[in-house]
């Protein structure tokens, strides 16, 4: 049962998914189809490459001393990787038990909480997606709404589960000020949030769109420059002190890249 999973691809010397170097696994299959994604081959639930958790344990085992070393562990992403929860919490507590390894969990927060529990159980920390928090636009960019999302986010919290939060910077589109603002309020009302990484928006993604015949809805939409991130940053970091939780040691934080590659 579950002993088998939809794999879309995976990169051994992952850097930006989690503290340390990382195996990060791309799962296959996805709820939201995000206008800005950078890897619209991963929606499909039809396609990928069929693997046991033994075959992953295989490819992940020869790296674990840089993983250990480093501070590291492996990152599952997608996709979406709750979509095949079970596998991937089979595949968390594995890691654990052979090697001690620090699990990630990279996640839309698109499912039910009630489903990824035994998966949260195995999971050290979540970098969880907040993309929009008005829930009919956040329904335009990713063809759903939000209320899922926040739902899982507020039951991380309940649980007390290290969470990162990111989002993506998108000119026009994600980055107003209303925005920031509720964002930054409604991530300091969780209380389990110990990083906020706003990623700049890229189109490293967009030869993907043209290969699979889809049009790219964000066509002309350019990347946000330093003074851009930095007044992002100046806005979510407000609005948090505003709940009274930023003072904790935490950090919002801007990453050079949207994602890793596959």
């Amino acid at each position: 049962m579950h002993s088998k999973g939809r794999i879309h691809s995976m990169d051994t010397f992952g850097t930006v998914d989690g503290p340390g170097i990382r195996f990060v696994l791309f799962m296959q299959g996805c709820a939201l189809q995000c206008g800005f994604c950078h890897n619209p081959d991963t929606w499909s639930t039809d396609t990928g490459r069929w693997m046991s958790v033994d075959e992953v344990l295989a490819e992940i085992e020869p790296y674990v001393p840089y993983y250990t070393r480093s501070g590291g562990g492996i990152t599952v992403t997608g996709g979406e990787p709750t979509l095949q929860a079970p596998f991937v919490a089979r595949l968390f507590r594995e890691c654990k038990a052979r090697w001690g390894l620090h699990t990630a969990l990279d996640s839309s927060g698109f499912c039910d909480p009630r489903h990824a529990e035994e998966l949260i159980d195995a999971t050290d920390l979540v970098l969880l997606d907040l993309k929009l928090m008005d829930r009919e636009r956040h329904a335009a960019l990713t063809s759903q709404p939000n209320d899922r999302i926040l739902t899982f986010a507020k039951r991380l919290a309940a649980r007390k589960q290290e969470a990162w939060i990111r989002h993506v910077l998108i000119p026009g589109v994600t980055d107003g000020y209303e925005d920031l603002t509720r964002l930054g309020r409604f991530i300091g009302e969780l209380g389990n949030v110990s990083k906020v990484e706003l990623l700049p928006y890229h189109r490293m993604g967009v030869y993907k769109w043209a290969q699979l015949g889809k049009d790219y809805p964000l066509e002309g939409v350019p990347t946000p420059g330093d003074d851009e991130m930095r007044r992002a940053r100046a806005i979510v970091n407000a609005a948090r002190e505003q709940t009274g939780s930023s003072g904790s040691g935490h950090s919002t934080e801007s990453c050079r890249a949207a994602a890793v590659e596959s």
